[in-house]
Parts: C-alpha cells; structure tokens; sequence
C-alpha cells in the first residue's frame, strides 16, 4: 500500500494519491490532471476512485477530468448532488481499493456534504483519515462556506462539533491525519504549517478538539474570527458541483501570444484586465499603464480571486518569458477560465516599439525611516490583514488591508504622498498597483515591508502575540 500527499503550496491544498495492489484512488485533485496520470502510470495502477471530500470553494477540482481521462469512478458523501454522473455514497459504506478499504465518514458541518474518508489497511485496522475542510491541523475548517437561508453558521458549526466528536475523536490516537489545506488557505483561520498529524497529537494541541469543550463554546470559538470569504468561492463551487471547461481548452485559449500593437489592440476592444505577473520589483521599473500586478512567485491564484470580482473577466498577462502556461494554469485553478493571450516578448518588446511603461517608486526602508524622521506626518498605509496589523505596526500608519482596499479609497488622498507596505513588499506592490490605474499618483511602494522597517527606529506600537487576539 502507497499514501502520498501531492502538496501544492500557492493554494495550501493537500490532494492524495493512495495505492493498493494495482488500484489507486485520487483524493480532492487539482484541476490539471496530468501528475496523477503519469504517477498511475508509472506504478502501474488503475486510478478507481476520484474521492472528493466536498464542494471545494477555493479551487477548481479535477475530478471531472480525471473520470473522463480514466474511467474512475467520481465519490462524493451524502448530500451531495452534482450534475454529473457520480457515486453518492452513504455513511459507513465501504470502498474496496486493490487490499485496502475505504471507509465513508459523513462528517458534515464546514459544508453539508463534507465527508471524512478512513483508510482501512490490509488487516482492516485504521490508518489514516483524508478530512478534507472537515480538520485542520490546529484548527477546523469554517462553518459559514455553505450558509443558506434556512441554515445558519452557528448551526453548521453545530453540525461540525458532533461530526468531530462522534466520528473522528473515537478514532485511535495513531491514525493519522490528512487535511485538505494547510496554512495560508482561507478556508480556516488558525491552521499549522505542518500538513500531517496524528489524531492523538491533535487531540493535545487543536483548540477544536478540547475533550471538556462544550458545544456553545465551540461554536462561539469556531465562529469567532472569520473574514468574509472570497468573492471567487460560490463561483467555484458552482464550478465543482456543474462542471467546467476542459482544462486544454483553457489552456489552448490563453496562450496566443501578442505583439505590442495587438496586445493593445485586443485589450481595448475585449476591455480585458492586464495582469502583470512577473516580481512586484521588475514590475515597478516598468510596466504597461493601468495594469495590475500579481506575482506568479507569490500566493497568485488566492489574490486572483480576491481581487478580481468577475470570474468571467478577460484577462491579457505579462510574464516571465517560459512562465505563460504556468500563469493560465494557475488562473485556472480557481476558475479564472477567460485568459485570452499574452505580451510576445514581454516589456522588453513593449518599450522597443516605442510604447510608454508606467513606473512606481520604491524605496528601502532606512531611506524611509529617514524620511519618517524629517516628517513624522507621512501618510502610511498599510495594507496586511487585520491580525498582522493589531500584532504590531507603524504609530501613525493607516490600515487598509488588501483584501478591502477598495472599502477605503475615501481616506486614500490622491493628492498627498502615500508610502505603502505589507510584511515583505507581495502584497504591498499589487496595492500600489491597483491604486496607480485609479489615478493615484503619488504611491510610493517600502521594499521589504514591515520586516525591514522594524529594524529601524520607525516609531511602534508594542507588539501583541497574535494568538491572544480573537
């Protein structure tokens, strides 16, 4: 028997690859296909079974690809009602994989259909759990994804308690457990780094699975916190529930390149978005006016749907000469489906046919600490979430997170010098960017963001522990 966990950490999503005997399943795959059929093919195995835990909202499943490329039959738990052919398990039922089953848990409570499967080994002892959004390591997944007129979050997470309680806190301690994300996934708030565990440790150290936590404290815990969720994730929900484009298709559409005159040609009459992909610093020396920027080298397909509300929007890209099918790919994963081309050549070939770059200034943070010192009304504003910013920040800088800037254009003024930072200068970047094509002018990016200013001697505020805040 073989378990593999295929990690990808743009989008902190675990997916898994589990063998026995010449069959091998699929647990909550991404979107392209491709690994999972040539790590089949390699062992010499049989993908049976496409496992989905749930309706994904932060990415765009695999798995009606995956069935069609290879027969496998797609599984989803009690509830679940897809458009497409599928196995709707029921709770209990058990899949035979080459010597090993599967074993159904119906854990519902982060959605209604979320279910937890157990791996039963050879000799029919439990050996792990894939948990989906169900457990987290150090924490659960959140209760208000799948809230509907007659369901409340505070009955989700209800939901979730006795799920946990009932079907996987009588698990042995020893099983080990295999989440779908990991931290930096926004289906969560207070996830590890680490991506495994077992349910013992868990047990110890996962504030949601105290033993003497009572219901009302868990769900007030559990719903305490929560941002509001990305736009983009009703949109793939939809997606994995209806199904979607063939993900050549996507491909085959995104990558026609353009020369400078019919990059602009095209962008003035499809009205598409210019998403510029390359380093927030190659971006600030020079790039196409009025366009955004998002780095491919960062957490790019989460801030894509964050920041770009219309999932059906066009969009034209710049990038790193050799990255352009990893870009489309990487829209694609969360259902930005509409990638229509690319700058041939990049800014390179922009700037050679005599076609105008914008610039942003960016400057390092002891040049800022000098300019604070002469001045110590600069406008500062900074843009990381809520919990990094109450931890500590700059005295007097204004915060307008990332994922809500436009909710504070008001008291951004157009007029006065604005020095923008984030923790490492990501997310800084795309905030400047997206200010600079709504005719802020005078936005000035701080390179390294607030790691580099605190080694300097701007003015504090005391630092708070991140995990006392609520």
């Amino acid at each position: 028997m073989k378990v593999e966990q295929i990690y990808t950490g743009c989008l902190a999503q675990g997916a898994y690859y589990i063998e026995s005997n010449g069959e091998a399943a699929i647990v909550d795959p991404l979107r392209e296909i491709m690994p999972y059929l040539d790590k089949a093919a390699r062992n010499g195995a049989k993908i049976k079974y496409v496992l989905e835990t749930h309706f994904h909202a932060d990415f765009v499943s695999g798995h009606v690809d995956l069935a069609k490329a290879t027969g496998a039959q797609i599984v989803f738990g009690p509830n679940a009602r897809p458009s497409f052919e599928a196995h709707i398990a029921t709770d209990g039922e058990e899949l035979k994989l080459g010597n090993v089953r599967l074993k159904v848990l119906h854990t519902p409570g982060h959605t209604m259909e979320s279910t937890t499967y157990l791996l039963l080994n050879e000799a029919g002892k439990e050996q792990a759990i894939f948990t989906g959004d169900t457990l987290f390591i150090g924490d659960v997944g959140r209760p208000d994804l799948a809230v509907k007129s007659d369901l409340t979050e505070e009955q989700l997470a209800q939901n979730l308690y006795d799920s946990l309680r009932n079907k996987i806190m009588p698990l042995p301690d020893e099983v080990v457990v295999y989440p779908a994300h990991g931290a930096g996934s926004a289906c969560g708030k207070n996830m590890s780094k680490e991506t495994s565990d077992t349910l013992g440790h868990q047990k110890e150290t996962n504030y949601a699975l105290r033993a003497d936590m009572t219901r009302e404290e868990f769900v007030q815990e559990v719903t305490t916190g929560l941002l509001p969720p990305p736009g983009y994730f009703p949109l793939n929900v939809k997606m994995n529930r209806e199904g979607y484009t063939n993900i050549e298709e996507v491909l085959s559409q995104g990558l026609r390149p353009f020369t400078p005159d019919e990059f602009e040609l095209v962008a003035n009459e499809t009205g598409a978005l210019v998403l510029d992909t390359r380093k927030p610093e190659e971006f600030a020396k020079a790039f196409i006016p009025n366009s955004i920027n998002i780095g491919i080298d960062g957490s790019f397909a989460p801030w894509v749907g964050a920041l770009i509300p219309d999932i059906q929007q066009p969009i034209l890209f710049v990038a790193d000469e050799g990255r352009e099918e990893e870009v489309v790919t990487r829209l694609a994963r969360v259902g930005y489906d509409h990638a229509i081309g690319y700058l041939k050549g990049g800014m390179q070939a922009w700037e050679a046919a005599g076609k105008e770059p914008d610039t942003i200034s960016s400057i390092g943070a002891g040049e800022f600490a000098r300019a604070y010192a002469q001045n110590n009304q600069l406008k500062v504003v900074d843009v990381r979430k809520p919990g990094e910013y109450q931890a500590e920040h700059v005295t007097t800088a204004l915060h307008a997170p990332l994922d809500y800037l436009n909710d504070h254009l008001a008291e951004l003024p157009k007029d006065e010098k604005m020095y923008l930072h984030c923790a490492g200068g990501y997310r800084s970047m795309i905030a400047a960017s997206i200010l600079k094509a709504r005719g802020y002018d005078n936005v000035v990016n701080v390179e390294g963001g607030f790691k580099a200013i605190a080694g300097t001697d701007v003015p504090k505020t005391a630092y708070v522990c991140p995990s006392t805040l609520k």
